[in-house]
């Protein structure tokens, strides 16, 4: 995460948590891992990134924009500060989500 965040914003982050871990299976793509991590303190210049534009979001705005399904239920979890450490499997079949599971208990679709 460190390595990650340096290389993509120029910034280095000082103060964080580990959140969670999410798991993507899909029917048309390799299965992937996402390491969930919150930084509430980084110091430096922010730099230009080859990977994209990137953009400073208000919270508030975060679910304005076009997300997957499965980023809405992560994002609200991170949200929670009280939240504690989770596991998050995600199902798609194409684009759409079909099951979800936190901590390997169903959630509602």
């Amino acid at each position: 995460m460190l390595r990650e965040v340096k290389e993509e914003t120029g910034l280095t982050v000082t103060s964080w948590r580990y959140r969670g871990i999410v798991t993507f299976i899909s029917d048309i793509w390799p299965c992937e891992y996402m390491h969930l991590f919150t930084a509430d303190s980084w110091e430096g210049k922010e730099t230009d990134c080859d990977e994209g534009d990137l953009q400073w979001i208000d919270k508030e705005r975060l679910f304005d924009l076009t997300l997957w399904p499965g980023d809405r239920i992560f994002l609200r979890l991170i949200m929670d500060p009280q939240q504690p450490f989770f596991s998050l499997k995600l199902v798609y079949k194409g684009d759409d989500l079909v099951e979800a599971k936190l901590d390997g208990k169903p959630l509602p679709l």
